[in-house]
């Protein structure tokens, strides 16, 4: 039987983005070659990247290129070259926010994983972390404050005012609430959902909207906590946690919390999932939790593991493909279990050294043979 060809843009971006995709795509190479898959990649500029080539940091080729692919696997955009420009004309803000309002991309999932093998990287107390922990962070990501109307600066009677409007309409709670119970039917049946429902008249709406849903899963176990005592507890009790559904600002500061209580950015996956393709798969936009970091760029240092990782989320959310994400994730995490570190998580430990990009690359890819 031929191959089902998936159709991937590949945008690489800038700082260490060219280097971390091209250890991610020569994993994608590998398990097509050894699983029932077949890619089409279609490599773009974006970001400064796309600004120093063609002029804007979304240029039209780029944007075709995506809506003609099955999935976009993007790297990672900006630094202090391009800071002096516009706001809007600057690759966060003229690449990143585009794609996202282009594509619908409403849902943004970053699992916080941290292996028992690096729990010494993570910050809090060693206790708590023991074992390690595997937290999936759901956030609404096109409703709530930052998109809602009116939202203006302007001058009164005592002076400026500043007006944010947090609006979130029933069917977008509806609609990440599925994927988010979704995701914990094929994790560990657990759901906690985070709101303000003290305070937020949107908190009364979500709470009431989650709960509603919850009847079509009964074998999800779902609670609730005020984002207040959520980044509490999420310090407190880590490995409690098993699936976190936030809406927008609040999955914003928590996502951020799980990453660092995880230990390195450079070991953290996330996507961004938009249409609905049917059979629970997703148009999407796969990217690493972490930046360009131009500090490190070009010097085959990077980790690109974060990258890798959300080449597997790809293959599992938008091309069913489970069986190559699972390899990918399983061999990721036996090279770290074998002591293999780049920098951003080498401490001296004993029985462990320190490799660059490329090594780890091959770490990785040894593995999958391995394992296949």
């Amino acid at each position: 039987m031929e191959k089902q060809v998936h159709r991937v843009a590949v945008l690489p971006g800038d700082g260490i983005g060219p280097e971390v995709m091209t250890e991610a795509v020569r994993v994608l190479e590998l398990v097509s070659a050894l699983y029932e898959v077949n890619f089409e990649f279609d490599q773009k500029p974006v970001g400064g990247a796309a600004i120093d080539e063609l002029g804007c940091p979304l240029p039209d080729v780029t944007l075709r290129s995506c809506e003609n692919s099955d999935a976009i696997l993007f790297g990672s955009v900006g630094g202090p070259k391009w800071e002096n420009l516009p706001p809007d004309e600057q690759p966060e803000r003229g690449a990143l926010l585009p794609l996202r309002k282009h594509f619908g991309l409403f849902a943004n999932l970053r699992p916080s994983v941290c292996f028992p093998s690096l729990v010494h990287a993570s910050p809090i107390r060693g206790d708590l972390v023991e074992g390690g922990f595997d937290v999936l962070c759901v956030r609404e990501l096109t409703g709530g404050i930052y998109f809602g109307e009116p939202k203006e600066i302007r001058e009164v009677e005592k002076g400026r005012i500043a007006i944010d409007t947090m609006v979130y309409h029933q069917s977008e709670i509806e609609r990440i609430a599925h994927v988010a119970f979704n995701a914990a039917m094929g994790r560990g049946k657990k759901l906690t959902s985070i709101d303000k429902a003290n305070v937020l008249r949107n908190g009364i709406l979500w709470r009431e909207t989650v709960e509603a849903v919850a009847a079509d899963y009964p074998e999800v176990e779902l609670d609730h906590l005020y984002v207040d005592n959520a980044a509490m507890q999420l310090i407190r009790r880590p490995r409690e946690f098993d699936v976190v559904l936030a809406p927008n600002l609040f999955g914003d500061i928590l996502s951020d919390e799980m990453a660092m209580i995880a230990g390195s950015l450079g070991m953290l996956a996330s996507s961004s999932l938009g249409r609905d393709k049917g059979d629970g798969l997703y148009f999407g936009m796969y990217e690493p939790s972490g930046g360009s970091a131009p500090d490190i760029a070009g010097q085959g240092v990077a980790n690109p593991c974060a990258q890798i990782l959300s080449a597997a989320l790809m293959l599992r959310y938008s091309l069913g493909c489970i069986d190559a994400a699972n390899a990918i994730d399983n061999s990721v995490r036996r090279a770290i279990d074998d002591g293999i570190r780049t920098a951003d998580i080498f401490t001296g430990e004993q029985g462990t050294h320190q490799v660059g990009t490329t090594q780890m690359g091959d770490a990785i890819l040894e593995r999958i043979k391995s394992g296949a």
